[in-house]
């Protein structure tokens, strides 16, 4: 067997030295790709900042390992790597990263040397801890891609054990074509046309570590990494701005809880509660926690009791989506007029994709945008002219503001609902100027009846009706509460009677993230029934609405 520094092919035995050099190379490489890396950045939240935080981990890293190890032991080294990652992590993918490291970590402490098959071992030992510090994992993301690649490296070196070059050539090698495919597996990254920017991040990192092993530094200052790329047809590319899996941004909180008989597990299930993209990862002594909450404070007031609190950082999500925004200004094509929509729910994101909405803002009840985001949005459009549609009562004032603070030219479309703001984006014509547009689509907007089904917060009289709390109640063109009742389907067949809809030609009916698709598509029947009706049935995914129901 060969023991190396000066790494050369056929390498079968490598120390920590070789670890380390692997991936600072590694690192280096990862910057060069660090702007693109930003400008996919959709998923979770379209921050910009997926490179950048990895970066920064893996220098944290590297800083910790040059301080603390001068090669020698790849157990020390890998330990070392760890403990850097871990406290310099930032952000998701960064915390994410750091569990890779505390894997590989695992995977490589028993030895001085380590094999290919050490390192096949390592990588899934990297995978799983990386899942693990995940609640609820999602799949298309840089859990996949690291998945994937450690699966080719096990049978790697299965049928070269004597070789790390070629084990880790067939790791890049599945992790570059994992990247490609997760656009199959995240829907929310084939509507925006792009691939996964932590999974991207991971290849990116592990192809410099394979240019090194290959003896190609000299190269590497001279080149660029070549990205994965998906092949997503041009259609579907890019409503980049448009794809927002979290709402509100809130803060992206990040912090190292120090103390004693830590419990991670409960941890994770006291956060779970207080925001989103939560990642917990550490042991008894030492844990980093990654959350996106709108309440930080809440968060860092529960923590503090368990313990001592090291390395806070708190990032204005909002802020961070406006620069997101700025970057994809270039990358949207040129539009005569563009279109700005206001909207909450999966589903109701992925009408509005498909009639080629330019910007959705993420907002509705309860959580209306903010003048300045509506701004924000409308700057950020490819267009000096732009439709906004707020598809809101409370959130038309704002939108009129917009008009007052921009250079641009801004039609508002007055849109009090979710529905009456698609019927009237049915209605934009490409041939038509903006001002024709927003006549007909105000005239398409009034011509329909919403009726939104949710529950009382409290209980009240209002209308004649006598509510009680956790009652199910109708509004009426999301102004006037027309009917009550405990259960759901009276209430909507009363409010389908004050409304007339037997004389409708369709309904849409749009469900809710709360509402189970079975009960949707039993009512939807029972309409049909009772007022032979043409319905349509929609995942509309809307928070506090069970459904929203539209007449034309």
């Amino acid at each position: 067997m060969k023991k190396i520094h000066n790494v050369e092919h056929n390498i079968n035995l490598a120390d920590g030295q070789t670890l380390k050099d692997m991936f600072t190379a590694g690192t280096e490489w990862l910057e060069k790709s660090v702007p693109e890396i930003n400008a996919i950045n959709v998923f979770p939240v379209p921050d910009g900042d997926t490179g950048t935080n990895m970066l920064q981990t893996m220098r944290s890293a590297i800083d910790e390992v040059n301080q603390n190890s001068d090669g020698g032991a790849v157990s020390t080294v890998a330990k070392s790597i760890s403990h850097g990652a871990l406290m310099g992590a930032r952000g998701n993918s960064g915390v994410i990263l750091s569990q890779f490291w505390s894997g590989l970590a695992k995977g490589l402490a028993s030895g001085t040397y380590f094999t290919a098959k050490d390192f096949a071992n390592a990588l899934a030992e990297a995978s799983k801890a990386a899942y693990e510090c995940i609640p609820t994992p999602v799949e298309g993301t840089i859990l996949t891609v690291l998945k994937d690649a450690a699966s080719a490296a096990n049978i790697a070196a299965q049928e070269t054990p004597q070789d790390l070059t070629i084990v880790l050539q067939a790791t890049v090698k599945s992790a570059k074509e994992s990247v490609a495919r997760t656009p199959d597996l995240l829907p929310v990254l084939k509507e925006a046309g792009v691939v996964d920017a932590g999974g991207q991040g991971l290849y990116v990192l592990l192809d410099g570590a394979l240019h090194y092993l290959k003896g190609e530094s000299g190269k590497m200052q001279y080149r660029k990494p070549q990205l994965a790329v998906a092949n997503i047809p041009p259609h579907s590319q890019p409503h980049i701005a448009a794809t927002q899996v979290e709402i509100p941004y809130g803060y992206c909180t990040n912090f190292i809880l120090e103390g004693q008989k830590i419990d991670v597990r409960k941890i994770k299930r006291n956060l779970k509660r207080k925001g989103q993209s939560l990642v917990v990862t550490g042991d008894e002594s030492m844990v980093r926690v990654h959350i996106h909450s709108l309440k930080p404070g809440e968060v860092l007031n529960y923590a503090s009791k368990l313990g001592k609190l090291h390395e806070i950082k708190i990032d204005n999500m909002d802020d961070q989506y406006s620069e997101f925004l700025q970057m994809q200004k270039e990358r949207m094509p040129l539009a005569d007029i563009a279109t700005v929509v206001v909207a909450s729910g999966e589903g109701f994101f992925q009408v509005f994709r498909s009639l080629g909405a330019t910007i959705i803002v993420p907002g509705g009840q309860t959580m209306n945008p903010s003048v300045r985001e509506l701004l924000q949005a409308v700057e950020s459009t490819p267009s000096n002219e732009i439709i906004l549609l707020p598809n809101n009562k409370n959130i038309i004032p704002s939108a009129s503001q917009v008009e007052m603070l921009t250079e641009k030219k801004v039609k508002v479309v007055p849109t009090r609902t979710t529905p009456q703001g698609i019927a009237s984006f049915l209605a934009f014509n490409y041939d038509m100027n903006l001002e024709e547009n927003a006549r007909a689509m105000e005239e398409a907007a009034l011509a329909i009846t919403t009726i939104e089904i949710t529950r009382a917060i409290r209980k009240t009289h209002l209308n004649g009706l006598k509510i009680k709390k956790g009652q199910f109640i109708a509004i009426l063109n999301d102004g006037n509460l027309i009917s009550n009742n405990d259960k759901v389907l009276p209430v909507i067949f009363e409010a389908l009677d004050k409304t007339n809809a037997g004389q409708a030609e369709i309904a849409t009916i749009y469900y809710g993230a709360e509402t189970k698709a079975s009960e949707a598509e039993e009512i939807v029947q029972k309409i049909r029934e009772k007022y032979n009706l043409e319905v349509e049935l929609i995942h509309g995914g809307q928070p506090h609405y069970q459904y929203i129901i539209s007449l034309e």
